[in-house]
C-alpha cells in the first residue's frame, strides 16, 4: 500500500510538520486522490491537513496504527458499534423514522415522504394535501429523516401564532425532538448574542418574523431545514398597468424571500395553496425555487400534465387505509340558490348606499371596500346579523352625542383600521379580526355633534327597515334551509357553520327554522368559520 493508504488512527506520522512526529486522528478520503488529515501534534494542537498523491513522496508512517483502538474496553467497543449501525441505519431500513417516530403513518403520508420529496435533494416542496391529511406528520417524518442522513442539524419552523405551542407539543411527543419557541421576550433577554444561533431547533410566529425589524435578523442566520405552516399567507399578488408590472409584496412575502435564501431545505405546507390568481401562486412557487416557473403558462403546463417536481395535492377521497377503505366519509358538494325577496333586497340596496354614501367621503378605497363587504355579508348572512351591526352602530354614535370629545378617537379608529389590508384583516385569529370587524362597525367620518345625528338617523331607518323584513319570517336562505336540507335530514344531525355569531344566535334561538314535521331542529353543532 502506498503511503497515504497507510495513514490510520493513532499512527506515528513524519513529513506533516518540518520537524517531530505527529499522531494520526483521522482520516477522510475524497475519492482515491486527496484525503483530509486530522492529527495531534507534539505539543499537543490538533490540526488539519489535506493531502494529495503527489504528497506522498514527503510522508513516512514511523509506526502503524489500528483502525480500532479500545484498550481492552469491550463496552467501548460496543459503543461505537453501535454508533455506526445507527448512522448507516436508513441504509437498511427503508422508513427508519417511522420506526422511531410515535406515529403510525398512513399509506399516502408514507407515498409523500418516502416516493415524492425524499428523493428531491434538497428538499424545496409544498405540500398541499387537504385538511386533515396529517401534514404535520409528514412534515416531522421529514424532519427525522433527513436528520438520521446526517442531512441537518439545525431546523425552524415558522408557523401561526396559535399553533406555536401545538407545534411544539407535537415534535416532542411524537419525534423526540425538543423546540424553542421564539418571541419577542426570548429575544429581549438574548441582547448579547444572535438568538438565531443560539437555539438549533426553533419555533416562530410568522406575524413574529415578518416585522422589518425582526426580519432582518434573519439574515444572520442558516438553517438546514425551514418549514411553513400556513404557508400561502406568504403571498404577493401582481399587477398590470399601462406602463408598467407592479408586484405587490407582502410583509410575509418578504421574510419568506428571506428565508428562502437562508436554507437548503424548504417545505411549506397549507391546504389552500391557490386562491384563484394563477400569477400569485406562480409568485408563491417562486420562493421555493425562484425563477422555476419564469411564466404562467409554464405552471399551468406542468399541472395539467400531473408533471410537478415543487408540490403536491390530494383531496380527501383519494386518501386510503392500508386495506383500501376510504379515510374520510364521501363529500356531496350542492350549492343551493336561493333568491332575495323583494324586502331583502330593498334591504342591500340601502345598506350598500349607506356605506357608500358614508364612507366614501373618507376616500379611503381599502377600507371603505372592507367596511361594505362586512356590512354586506352580514345582510347576506342574515337579515338579524345587519340588523345588530346597524344597532350597534347607532348605538356607539349616539355615545358621541354625550360625549363629542370622543369623536376624534373615533377617526382615529378609522385610520388604523384603514392600515391593515383585506389579507392581513381575514388572516388574524378569530378574535382579533372579530375586534377589527367590530371597529370597523363603529368607524365614523363625522366631524362635530350635527354629522353624528344625521348618520343616526340614516341608521334607524335602515334599522326599521331590517326589523319589518326580519317580523315577516320570509328570509329567503332560512326558507332555502328549511325546504331543501332540513326536509331531507330525518334523524340526522345537522353541522351548521356561520361566519357571524349574530346568524348564529339565531338559529340557536328564535329564529331556528322548522323541520318538516313541525319540530326545531337539533343543531348537531355550530361555529364561527
Amino acid at each position: 500500500m502506498s503511503a497515504l493508504e497507510d495513514l490510520r488512527p493513532n499512527a506515528a506520522v513524519r513529513g506533516i510538520l518540518p520537524d517531530g512526529l505527529v499522531t494520526v486522528v483521522t482520516v477522510q478520503w475524497f475519492g482515491s486522490e486527496a484525503l483530509e488529515l486530522t492529527y495531534k501534534a507534539p505539543d499537543g494542537r490538533v490540526a488539519n491537513e489535506l493531502l494529495y498523491r503527489h504528497d506522498e513522496p514527503r510522508i513516512e508512517v514511523v509506526e502503524e496504527g489500528r483502525p480500532w483502538s479500545f484498550d481492552g474496553d469491550g463496552g467501548l467497543f460496543r459503543l461505537v458499534s453501535e454508533a455506526h449501525r445507527i448512522r448507516l441505519a436508513h441504509l437498511f431500513d427503508p422508513v427508519l423514522a417511522v420506526h422511531t417516530s410515535l406515529v403510525e403513518p398512513l399509506p399516502h403520508q408514507i407515498t409523500a415522504v418516502y416516493d415524492v420529496m425524499l428523493p428531491r435533494q434538497p428538499l424545496r416542496f409544498l405540500l398541499a394535501d387537504d385538511p386533515g391529511a396529517g401534514k404535520t406528520i409528514m412534515a416531522g417524518l421529514i424532519l427525522k429523516e433527513l436528520q438520521l442522513r446526517q442531512r441537518l442539524r439545525r431546523v425552524l419552523i415558522v408557523a401561526p401564532g396559535h399553533l406555536k405551542t401545538q407545534w411544539q407539543r407535537e415534535m416532542k411527543e411524537r419525534f423526540g425532538e425538543t423546540f424553542v419557541i421564539v418571541d419577542r421576550a426570548l429575544m429581549n433577554a438574548g441582547w448579547a448574542g444572535n438568538i438565531w444561533e443560539e437555539h438549533d431547533d426553533a419555533i416562530v410566529s410568522i406575524d413574529f418574523i415578518k416585522q422589518p425589524a425582526v426580519r432582518e435578523t434573519l439574515r444572520s442566520a442558516r438553517w438546514d431545514l425551514v418549514i411553513v405552516d400556513e404557508a400561502h399567507k406568504m403571498a404577493a399578488y401582481a399587477y398590470e398597468t399601462k406602463r408598467e408590472r407592479t408586484v405587490d409584496k407582502t410583509q410575509r412575502y418578504r421574510a419568506g424571500e428571506i428565508l428562502s435564501q437562508q436554507t437548503e431545505h424548504l417545505l411549506f405546507l397549507t391546504a389552500t395553496p391557490h386562491k384563484g390568481d394563477a400569477e400569485a401562486f406562480r409568485l408563491f412557487l417562486d420562493l421555493l425555487r425562484p425563477g422555476f416557473f419564469g411564466r404562467p403558462d409554464l405552471l399551468e403546463e406542468s399541472v395539467r400534465d400531473g408533471d410537478n417536481p415543487i408540490f403536491v395535492r390530494r383531496l380527501k377521497e383519494d386518501m386510503k387505509r392500508f386495506d383500501g377503505a376510504p379515510i374520510f366519509p364521501p363529500r356531496h358538494v350542492k350549492t343551493v340558490a336561493f333568491r332575495l325577496t323583494d324586502g331583502e333586497r330593498a334591504l342591500y340596496n340601502g345598506v350598500t348606499r349607506y356605506v357608500q354614501e358614508y364612507f366614501d367621503r373618507a376616500k379611503e378605497n381599502r377600507s371603505i371596500a372592507f367596511a361594505l363587504m362586512i356590512l354586506q355579508r352580514r345582510l347576506t348572512s342574515s337579515t338579524h346579523a345587519i340588523c345588530r351591526s346597524l344597532e350597534r352602530r347607532r348605538a356607539r354614535l349616539e355615545e358621541l352625542l354625550t360625549l363629542p370629545e370622543r369623536i376624534r378617537e373615533a377617526r382615529e379608529d378609522y385610520l388604523q383600521a384603514a392600515n391593515l389590508t383585506d389579507e392581513e384583516i381575514e388572516d388574524l385569529p378569530e378574535d382579533e379580526r372579530m375586534d377589527i370587524e367590530a371597529r370597523v362597525e363603529h368607524l365614523t367620518i363625522a366631524k362635530n355633534i350635527a354629522d353624528v345625528q344625521v348618520e343616526i338617523d340614516e341608521l334607524t331607518d335602515l334599522i326599521a327597515q331590517a326589523q319589518v323584513v326580519r317580523a315577516q319570517a320570509e328570509e329567503s336562505k332560512l326558507a332555502a334551509l328549511r325546504d331543501d336540507i332540513l326536509s331531507n335530514l330525518g334523524d340526522r344531525k345537522l353541522l351548521i357553520f356561520s361566519e357571524f355569531k349574530d346568524t348564529l344566535d339565531y338559529l340557536a334561538g328564535d329564529g331556528a327554522p322548522a323541520r318538516a314535521g313541525g319540530a326545531a331542529p337539533e343543531l348537531g353543532g355550530a361555529g364561527v368559520a
